[in-house]
């Protein structure tokens, strides 16, 4: 496991440089989740990346199978990037951890496509309880691993706000991201309203 995780954080500090914080949570029965904080300069400002460690330390399992196997099974850890200085987007600390606990937790499989809800505010005043899944490969690329295991992959999340959730449980992941695209919504304000949905 802790050979999975040196491999995991090397792979996000190649892609996203050293991380300038780091807090870990534990929760009852589980393993160690680490919410790990890297700020990225673009041409609109600072970028900050909140990137878990220890979730792709065990293999997801369908709850639906009768034994977990403990080497095959997808791993994924979860990456957030939001514009900083506009809200305390650090207090997101916290609910990624609880995501990331939720395979070991719920016995969920998290991949592209799914939304995930904390039930609370990302962070204080956030218009967002739930994240969209997206797609992985852009940003950190896939980290091999010796066979029979899977590769991990780093899983960027997309806040949603309460009418984005509930359009897309209508409608579908892709359908929602085409709205976010053709409206031009900026996916990393942490203060951005709902996208127009009617």
């Amino acid at each position: 496991m802790e050979d999975v995780l040196a491999l995991v954080e090397a792979r996000l500090r190649t892609a996203l440089g050293d991380p300038d914080a780091r807090a870990a949570v534990t929760f009852l029965g589980t393993d160690r989740i680490e919410v790990l904080r890297f700020m990225d300069r673009d041409g609109d400002g600072d970028i900050v990346r909140y990137a878990t460690l220890g979730m792709s330390a065990h293999p997801m399992t369908d709850p639906t199978a009768a034994l977990a196997d403990p080497v095959k099974g997808p791993r994924a850890e979860l990456v957030l990037s939001v514009r900083g200085g506009l809200a305390d987007t650090d207090k997101v600390l916290r609910p990624l951890a609880v995501l990331a606990a939720s395979p070991q937790v719920e016995g969920v499989v998290v991949a592209p496509g799914a939304s995930l809800d904390v039930g609370d505010p990302l962070w204080p005043s956030a218009p967002f309880s739930s994240v969209l899944v997206a797609e992985p490969g852009g940003l950190v690329e896939d980290l091999e691993l010796d066979a029979p295991m899977d590769p991990v992959r780093f899983l960027p999340l997309l806040p949603m706000t309460s009418n984005e959730a509930a359009w897309k449980r209508v409608h579908g992941a892709q359908e929602l991201q085409e709205r976010w695209l053709t409206h031009g919504t900026d996916l990393r304000d942490p203060l951005r309203r709902s996208v127009t949905l009617d």
